[in-house]
Formats: C-alpha cells, structure tokens, sequence
C-alpha cells in the first residue's frame, strides 16, 4: 500500500468491528489487572489466572463465531458489541461485590483469583471472540488466507493500541469506572455505526438504552461504607491505586489495597507501625552514630522512616520511590518537606543503585507491590550491588514480610541466606510475638561483626538514641538457615517460597496511643491490625511497649 493509498484508506465496517473489537479486548484485559489485582495479590498466579481466563474465552468465541459466520451480518455484529457493552455496565456497577463474594470462596489461594476473572472478564471477552470469523466472513478480500490474514492485522493493531492506551494513557488518568464507560461508549458508537444508514429502530433505541445503562452505572454505584474510615484521597497511578484513608487520628496510605505507612495525626512523634522502630536498629551496630552521614531508603511511600531519620539524626537521606504520585500524595498528606538534607528520586531501586557511583553508610529497603517485595530486589544479584554501594563498613536493612516459622517463613529464611551470602553478617528480627505472617528485620553488615544480644543491649544502653530498642533486640531470631534456597536473578523461586503465605493471616503491629513515654508501657494495649494476604480474618491483640517515636 502506497502513500497515496494509505491517505485514501477508509476502513468497512467489519474492518472497523474487528479493530475495536481487539482494542477493547487487550484494554479490558489490563484494566482485569488494576481491578482484580488489590482484592488477590498482584503475584504471577492473579497475573497468570487472568491471562488464562481472557485466553480461553476468546478461543472459545473463535470457535462459536467461526461455526456461526456463514450467516454473519454486520447487524449481528452491532448486537454482539452491545452485549459486551451491556457487561461492561455489570463490571463497573457490580465489580466491587463479585470481588468480595468470590474471594470467600474455598479455593486453594493461587487458583483463589480465578472466578472473579471468570465472572467479571470471561463473558465479555467471549462475545468480543465473535468478531474476528465474522468480520472475515464479510471481507472484501479475495480468498481466505487474505482475508484471515487482514482480519489478524487487524485486531492485533487495535489490541497494541488497546494495551498502550490502557496502560499509558488511560489508567494514570482515569479511574477504574471512567475507563470501563469510556470502552463502553467505544463499543456502543461502534455498533450504532454498523447499523448505518439505515437506522433501524430496535438497534437504534438498544443503543440508547445501553448508554444509559453504561452512564447509570458509573454514576449511581452501589454505596457502600469504607470500614477503614473516610477516604481522603483516591487515584489510580501508573503504579497501582492509591489512597489515603483518615480513622480518627490515624492517617494511612493504601496502595494496592495494602497498608504501607501511617501517621497519628494528633501525636506525630508516635510510630504507629512497631516494625518501623526497629528501622533504628542499624545504628547500634555501626562503630559510631556520627559516622553515618548518607542514607538511602528504596521505597517512599508515606515517607515515614525518611522524615523519621532526617529528625533524629545529622544525616544526608536520598529516596528512591518509583511512583510519583505517591511522593505527592507523602507531601500533601504526610508533611513531607524537602529540603537540603532528603532528596527524592523517581526510579527503580536496582536501577538506581546500578546507574549511581554513589556510596552509602546505611541502605533501607522497604519497597513493595502490595505484601511483596519485587522479585528483583530479593536476588544475590541484587545484594551484590548493594553491598558494592555500601561503605566497608556499612550496612543493608530489609523489611520482610513472612512468617517467623513453619511454612509460612522459607520465603524469609531464603532472603536471609541470600543476604548472608553477600554480607558478612545477618541479624533477623520479629516485630510481634504472633506466629502469624508479620513484618521481619533483617539487618547485614558489610564486615563481620558477630554482635551478641548483650552487646547490642550494651550499645542502646550507651547510645541513648531516641528509640529504646531492648525489647526489638529481645526479639533477635536464630542464624541463617544453612539449607535455605539462594535467591538468583535466573531462578524464580521467590512465587514457590509465598505459596505458604497465600490466605494467610498477616499482622502489623500497632504501637499504643499518644502519651507514652520512649520504654514505658502504654495505658492503651496496642493493637495488631490484619492486612489483606487476601481474605477477611479476625484480629489478634497482643502487649507490647509503646515507644513515643515517629510513625
């Protein structure tokens, strides 16, 4: 096709069918992705269940449609878009239910995410199975080899456009409903568009029905009541959703679904999350406090450990957090203020580690997509560069969630052993006296250092830093476990070693209310508060002390 051809080109009307048919297919396919992945986990099995489920139902319209295209018509056509337009209105409207109903479904947890993207993506990417056969049924294209092989070029065109649009474009700009009534209207216009010129009636008025329907449901969805408190803020980032939730004084941010930093808003010096204490731990074991001068966390979030250290130590803090939205979102919500001593940066973390000649005393890492951390952040591989960005005599802190025994914890003792062949010295810490899945401290150290707990305890007793850290250096778990996995960059092990966490229970301990003193007990027991690992659980309370510190 020449230039002059290309500029004349008008699509026919099963041509323009088969387009939309693959650009709404792939967009619904990703936005399956954003909807289903904050209910289940955003692991390969979600990923992988979702793809199986969208694969299987347009092979199966394939099929029907291939069986039925002898008497295809570009009417039957309209008719099949505006079904899926019709589910797409049962997507947006009803979404939110169907997660919660299929997730209390006796499944084991890695097939857990298969009926909700059944029932939610199946029947709609099924009828879209349809177009295909039947658009090459009614092309002008001599022959079927030609006419198939249009029919494919297609669809695949619109499904790149479909994927890049979603992911690029739309979903950083849209919420989850504004882009289900934005495919909606596409496949509404499109049908109305076959049917010309004639206008027939019936289409024409079940075209109209079907746009309000669509409108309706984006509209006027369900009302329901947020058990976590009143959503301050909400958005969908290239990343994942965010939100910042305000519950009584307490201010969390939510991505994904999950937890990951919080601040009472009444006594801002409180860590609400007890793990974030043990945050301090690295600095009774460097040689002396003032020797640390830089800092690097890998994870932002709510910038909660950032804004913690720059207050309580003479230290230079760079932030790594992919998101940008959610470093605004830590500005506008968690007092965040940059200055000369704290520096944000937009990237990945390995990335950055591997683009910088920078060296750091101390590394902090606390990234996650929901309750994991990214595969290529837990690999040898990866401790290798950060322990070249490390002084000699620095030191790695990564926060782990896992169990801290039984099955539930050979994701953490693999990370340790991991660490431990990097390093020359690992100490694990728990966070609460539950058994259940928690957050678990793993501190390195360049050089080997062979700290003792009456050593540790010796140097907080010194120190007198701002956080009294006995009770977390009480918590100290065993050594490596010397048959623990190694963790490399060509193996992917970390899915198999989470297998045993899936629909577990997972605790993050809250410290106690304002008004305790630093190693003094709280009047107000703290609270373990239950995180999605993905099913409802009841909560558990244990007795800790309530540290005055930052959240």
């Amino acid at each position: 096709m020449d230039v002059r051809t290309a500029a004349n080109y008008r699509p026919t009307k099963p041509e323009l069918a088969v387009f939309v048919s693959g650009v709404t297919s792939m967009g619904l396919e990703i936005l399956a992705v954003r909807l289903i992945a904050p209910q289940f986990g955003s692991h390969i099995y979600t990923v992988g269940g979702i793809l199986t489920v969208v694969l299987a139902a347009l092979s199966i319209g394939y099929w029907q449609g291939g069986k039925r295209a002898s008497t295809a018509t570009n009417r039957e056509m309209s008719w099949l878009l505006l079904g899926t337009a019709v589910y797409v209105a049962v997507v947006i409207y009803a979404s939110d239910f169907l997660l919660r109903y299929t997730a209390t479904l006796a499944l084991p947890p890695r097939y857990a995410a298969l009926p909700a993207a059944i029932i939610l993506f199946g029947p709609p990417t099924y009828l879209l199975g349809f177009i295909s056969p039947y658009a090459a049924e009614l092309s002008q294209k001599q022959g079927t080899g030609e006419a198939s092989g249009h029919v494919y070029a297609l669809g695949t065109i619109g499904s790149i456009l479909g994927s890049g649009a979603t992911t690029f474009v739309l979903i950083p700009g849209l919420s989850i409903d504004g882009i289900g009534l934005l495919f909606g209207l596409i496949l509404v216009g499109t049908a109305f568009v076959l049917n010309l010129p004639t206008l027939p009636r019936k289409p024409v008025l079940t075209s109209v029905v079907v746009l309000l329907l669509l409108v309706a449901a984006t509209g006027a969805g369900p009302v329901a009541i947020d058990h976590r408190g009143d959503v301050v803020y909400q958005t969908q980032t290239a990343h994942q959703e965010l939100e910042i939730v305000d519950d009584g004084d307490e201010r969390t941010m939510y991505l994904d679904g999950a937890r990951h930093s919080a601040v009472d808003l009444e006594d801002p010096d409180r860590h609400v999350f007890e793990y974030t204490t043990y945050f301090h731990l690295p600095m009774l074991m460097t040689d002396d406090v003032e020797d640390v001068d830089n800092v690097l966390f890998i994870g932002g979030g709510g910038y909660t450990g950032p804004q913690d250290f720059e207050e309580q130590y003479d230290v230079d803090i760079d932030v790594v957090e992919i998101d940008p939205e959610v470093t605004g979102a830590a500005e506008d919500y968690f007092g965040l203020e940059h200055d000369e001593n704290m520096t944000s940066h937009v990237y990945d973390g390995r990335q950055f580690l591997q683009s910088s000649d920078e060296t750091y005393d101390l590394i902090v890492l606390d990234a996650y997509k929901q309750d994991q951390v990214p595969f290529h952040l837990t690999t040898v591989e990866f401790m290798d560069l950060v322990s070249d960005r490390l002084t000699d005599d620095g030191i790695f802190h990564a926060n782990v969630i896992a169990a801290p025994n039984g099955p539930a914890a050979e994701f953490y003792h693999a990370q340790q052993g991991t660490m431990d062949e990097a390093f020359g010295d690992t100490y694990a810490y728990r966070t609460s006296d539950s058994s259940a899945i928690q957050n678990i401290q793993i501190v390195a150290t360049n050089e080997e250092t062979g700290f003792s707990e009456a050593d540790l305890l010796e140097r907080n007793d010194e120190r007198e830093l701002s956080v009294d850290l006995a009770d977390q250096i009480d918590n100290h778990l065993g050594d490596p476990d010397p048959d623990a996995p190694i963790l490399r960059d060509d193996r992917g092990e970390v899915d198999s070693l989470l297998d045993p966490m899936l629909g577990q229970r997972y605790v993050v301990e809250e410290t106690g209310s304002s008004g305790a003193t630093a190693g003094e007990p709280s009047d107000a027991a703290p609270s373990i508060v239950l995180d999605s690992v993905p099913v409802a659980l009841e909560a558990e309370v244990a007795s800790t002390d309530a540290p005055e510190l930052l959240s």
